[in-house]
């Protein structure tokens, strides 16, 4: 386009008075740009730079109706955070708050009074720290323990977890060193013991995550290798990764890991349904030397966190499961009775609608390889995977998947207050077409 035709940036910054005058600069000579570029000019130079503007201001961060059939979905920020821990950080967030300040006397407080106690409840541990997530869990617990010395750790778990998480790495970068026993898919108590020497800092034991080893297997129970580790007088470490605080949900609890191990380090958001933090619970004086280290500082959680896991842990107290533990705990004939209505609302509407069963996931590395029986809509459309995009481009966002030329909305991730949106959301997609 002959530049001679092109509005002038200070005309479009006169034109827009009531946004900020840097953001129409900039957006502005990005569209002249793409115009002199070949671009179709648009009919509405003023209003095509205030759309710009606007989303460039608007937040990234959008909520999004998970119908995946991925409780923990790692993507969509995992665990959904229940009432008193969405009141809890809203009443926190609006102001200051007491983060390390005792209102009883006015001195300096501890920022994690709120969790620790309710963390040594929960668990049964002597002691308790939380960090920013797991892996600097895992990451401070090793530094302060195992720093310049030799951890051990068998073959079959040296695990990558998501993001390049690895345990061998990990070690390394705890200026430890990695002492492997075993074989991949066989590791005995006696493997331990005779990997155990004078420079032996601890024995780890690593939650596999995303993967299961099958067939001919043999791993030692937790009480046999704690019984070495206490004849060694060294101590038995466990990332536990997905954390559980109750039974049921599959994986063994924090508790019954505590029984056997000397420290444990978990995740907030997974089977816990908190927020992301790390949580290290186990004996004080090695919880007392994690928190001691320099590395703590650079790890500890912010008002933001500590408020929405203190309303998390605060529910298990009171016996209420947040929200991913209902979720995963939702009884497949309940979530049969919800699809077969939604899928009837959906055919009154005009759309292809059925209900039918399904396989979902715990997601977060809980319960690997291990299907979740749940029920679906399956929705038949034309251009099914177009559909889909426009779902994620709304308002709110819909996540879902496609089989077979079927949409599939998982109702056992849709909370049951999302469904009209959601059938808002299907509806306004389709007339985007």
């Amino acid at each position: 386009m002959n530049s001679r035709h092109l509005p002038a940036v200070g005309r479009l910054v006169d034109a827009l008075p009531d946004l900020p005058r840097t953001l129409v600069v900039a957006e502005a000579r990005t569209l002249l740009d793409a115009v002199r570029d070949g671009a179709q000019p648009p009919s509405d130079w003023a209003e095509a730079v205030r759309l710009l503007v606007d989303a460039r201001l608007a937040p990234r961060l959008r909520p999004v109706i998970n119908a995946t059939g991925v409780v923990l979905h790692t993507n969509l920020g995992r665990a959904p955070l229940g009432e008193r821990a969405r009141a809890h950080l809203s009443a926190v967030s609006t102001g200051w708050c007491n983060l390390e300040l005792d209102l009883r006397t006015g001195a300096r407080g501890e920022r994690l009074h709120g969790v620790e106690g309710r963390l040594r409840t929960l668990t049964g541990a002597p002691a308790a720290l939380a960090v920013n997530n797991n892996a600097a869990a895992v990451l401070l617990v090793l530094t302060a323990l195992a720093s310049g010395r030799e951890v051990i750790v068998s073959r079959g778990e040296l695990v990558e977890i998501g993001g390049s998480f690895r345990v061998p790495e990990v070690i390394s970068a705890c200026g430890a060193r990695l002492v492997e026993v075993g074989a991949t898919n066989r590791t005995r108590v006696a493997d331990y013991a005779r990997a155990i020497g004078p420079d032996t800092a601890a024995i780890l034991r690593v939650h596999p995550s995303n993967f299961r080893i099958t067939g001919f297997t043999e791993t030692p129970d937790r009480d046999g290798l704690q019984t070495l580790a206490q004849k060694a007088g060294i101590p038995l470490l466990e990332d536990l990764g997905s954390g559980a605080l109750v039974p049921g949900l599959g994986e063994p609890t924090v508790a019954e890991a505590l029984a056997d191990v000397d420290l444990v380090t978990f995740s907030g958001d997974k089977l816990l349904g908190g927020p992301q933090a790390g949580l290290i619970v186990g004996r004080a004086d090695l919880v007392a030397a994690a928190r001691k280290h320099p590395l703590y500082r650079a790890l500890r959680l912010d008002r933001l966190v500590l408020a929405a896991l203190e309303g998390t842990l605060a529910d298990y107290e009171a016996g209420v499961a947040p929200p991913a533990v209902a979720l995963l705990n939702a009884p497949v004939p309940e979530l049969r009775i919800r699809a077969k209505a939604l899928a009837e609302l959906l055919s009154g509407q005009g759309w292809k609608a059925a209900a039918a069963a399904v396989d979902g996931q715990a997601g977060g590395g809980a319960l690997p390889g291990q299907a979740l029986p749940s029920w679906a809509v399956l929705v038949a459309v034309s251009g099914a995977d177009a559909l889909l995009a426009r779902l994620r481009l709304g308002t709110p966002a819909v996540m879902a998947r496609v089989a077979e030329g079927h949409i599939v909305l998982d109702v056992r991730t849709v909370l049951p207050a999302e469904e009209p949106a959601l059938v808002a959301a299907l509806a306004a997609a389709r007339a985007a077409r």
